[in-house]
């Protein structure tokens, strides 16, 4: 198992230069990638085409890669929707999002929409600035929902959160520009991606301790069972003639799924976690089929 510590310089064909790295990814996110970015670089093939994401929380590979074609996908309806926001609307969003304040009982007011049972009837720009003040206020930055699918994150403490960033959004939108943006499983690419295309999968982590597990992102979070589909999926894609590749936690059952493959270790900051003391330093696996 290589330790990542000798990252090379890669010249792919279908992502721009690393400097300067904007865009930003415009949301906090559990798992996100800005501090894993070298080494997730150091892996890429020497070429690729078109470039998948199907876990797309943050976005930050993307961001930092921003490829020429590239198709994102997320399970969860309300990320893709304020993505396809920021894509194609991002003036009145930006407008949108500066009718909110940080104030604890907005927080709770705007926490609360969702809960009415006319929310996926509300207009598509105001559903997704309240997914980026939510996202900039409440605890930790955080995105968790429960059972039910509500928004059950509380509010933050924060001297003074941004919660209107326009030039990182107006970034942001340009990278999207011409991207696919779908709201569908990682399951449904299958049959859409071509040999040579690569493939990143960044699925909610398998937990190392009781304490760790973030996998709330939609009301059916992702199991054990899950993992195993997606190393199933991981491997025929492998087959097809794709590049593939795939980030996760240290740990044995993420190592033995995927025996056989280039399993490299390497090391992160993890900034967003329930308790402060589990936050720091962790071990992170990059597997690859190249």
């Amino acid at each position: 198992m290589n330790d990542g510590n000798e990252p090379k310089n890669i010249e792919g064909s279908n992502f721009k230069d690393e400097e300067p790295i904007l865009p930003r990814p415009f949301l906090k996110w559990a798992g996100g990638k800005t501090q894993l970015i070298k080494s997730l670089r150091a892996y890429l093939p020497a070429k690729f085409n078109r470039y998948w994401e199907p876990f797309l929380g943050g976005g930050a590979f993307f961001f930092s890669l921003r490829p020429q074609q590239a198709a994102l996908y997320d399970v969860n309806s309300e990320l893709i929707n304020t993505y396809i926001a920021v894509r194609d609307s991002v003036d009145e969003l930006i407008s949108e999002l500066k009718t909110h304040i940080y104030e604890e009982s907005h927080f709770y007011a705007v926490r609360e929409w969702d809960r009415d049972p006319s929310f996926c009837q509300m207009p598509a720009i105001k559903r997704a600035a309240r997914f980026i003040y939510l996202n900039k206020t409440c605890f930790n930055g955080l995105h968790r929902v429960n059972s039910k699918g509500y928004f059950n994150v509380p509010f933050g403490r924060y001297s003074n959160p941004t919660i209107a960033d326009e030039v990182n959004l107006k970034a942001c939108s340009q990278a999207l520009a011409g991207v696919q943006l779908v709201n569908e499983s990682y399951l449904s690419i299958e049959d859409r991606v071509a040999p040579g295309d690569l493939v990143y999968f960044d699925p909610p982590y398998v937990p190392v301790s009781e304490t760790s597990s973030f996998t709330s992102y939609t009301e059916d979070g992702f199991s054990f069972s899950d993992q195993i589909l997606l190393r199933d999926l991981f491997s025929r894609l492998a087959s097809k003639g794709a590049f593939v590749m795939l980030s996760n936690s240290e740990s044995p059952f993420v190592e033995g799924l995927y025996k056989g493959f280039n399993i490299n270790l390497v090391s992160a900051t993890r900034a967003i976690n329930s308790k402060a003391g589990d936050r720091g330093p962790v071990g992170e696996l990059i597997i690859t089929n190249y």
